[in-house]
């Protein structure tokens, strides 16, 4: 288990509990007692560290290196029912966008979403999870065959951003991720997105078009990312911490300004710590939110969809 730095008191007292047991294993010294003391303070201490954590600490938890990324997902919810897609029928296949048919129950669905990698190599080979116009396009085309087969679409949000390189805007970046924007608007089946981990700028929003929009407690989603906003206004990343919390980028900030309609409950210390109870609570969610969707028709479904974006950020003063 890797720690944050300001999870060093859980970590202090989860290496005194280990010792605690390892000395009541190998001496006849009855140690149950210490070890009840030191349990109920480890969970004291974590209640108070993750009840009152900052924005900037929200951030570093959905970028923790042992967070389950879109895959993990989509195989702990589809299992061998999931069926990967390839290519955008244009240029190429782009590794940071999956997307593919998998089944909850009886119930098929079009899951899409961005992919980070595990080490060096897969996040090389997953860009990152920043996808380049191709796998919007990609994406796209995913949805457009959900509609025409009438299946919903799930789109799992989870990136620092659309490739920002020099190729990728040649291939025209802001035209495919505005293109997204627009055929989600007005697609005919019910859309269902989650943020998961990163909700960065218009990489995130090129999937982010939905009926409902999840967001888990530990995810960010903002128009940039801290350390960038920091660098723009101070010509420094040393002020994430202040942009962080002056982009209102949390969950509950999301949710005050009603620009995402449920905050999906983590474990506590984050969805790493107990990944079979986080996809559960998202596999709920999911079939939830598709029970409240599939009576609808499709113009009541884009309608709706349309009302509810052109009501956000409508504030009266």
């Amino acid at each position: 288990m890797e720690y944050l730095e300001f999870e060093l008191p859980i970590k202090e007292l989860e290496d005194q509990l280990d010792k605690c047991q390892i000395i009541g294993e190998e001496s006849d010294v009855d140690v149950t007692q210490t070890c009840k003391q030191i349990q109920k303070k480890l969970l004291a201490t974590k209640k108070d560290i993750y009840k009152n954590l900052t924005a900037w600490q929200r951030v570093q938890l959905s970028r923790h290196p042992n967070r389950p990324y879109t895959l993990d997902y989509i195989n702990a919810i589809c299992g061998d029912t999931f069926l990967e897609l390839h290519g955008d029928r244009n240029v190429k296949d782009d590794k940071a966008m999956i997307g593919g048919l998998g089944k909850i129950g009886d119930q098929s669905f079009m899951f899409i979403g961005q992919q980070k990698g595990y080490n060096t190599k897969t996040r090389q080979y997953r860009n990152f999870g920043m996808a380049n116009p191709e796998g919007y396009r990609k994406a796209l085309r995913l949805m457009k065959s959900a509609e025409k087969f009438g299946i919903p679409v799930v789109t799992l949000i989870d990136t620092p951003g659309a490739y920002p390189g020099l190729e990728a805007e040649e291939r025209g970046q802001g035209e495919a991720i505005a293109r997204n924007i627009l055929e989600m608007t007005r697609l005919k089946v019910p859309i269902i997105t989650i943020i998961i981990g990163e909700g960065a700028s218009g990489g995130a929003l090129g999937i982010g078009v939905g009926d409902k929009i999840l967001m888990l407690e530990n995810a960010w989603y903002s128009v940039i990312s801290p350390e960038n906003c920091s660098s723009i206004l101070w010509r420094s990343w040393e002020y994430k911490e202040i942009a962080a919390e002056a982009l209102k980028l949390t969950a509950k900030d999301a949710m005050k300004i009603k620009v995402v309609d449920q905050i999906i409950k983590e474990p506590l210390g984050g969805a790493h710590t107990d990944r079979e109870t986080t996809f559960k609570t998202v596999c709920d969610t999911i079939v939830a939110s598709f029970d409240e969707l599939k009576n609808l028709s499709p113009k009541e479904l884009v309608n709706k969809r349309i009302e509810k974006y052109s009501n956000m950020g409508d504030f009266k003063g």
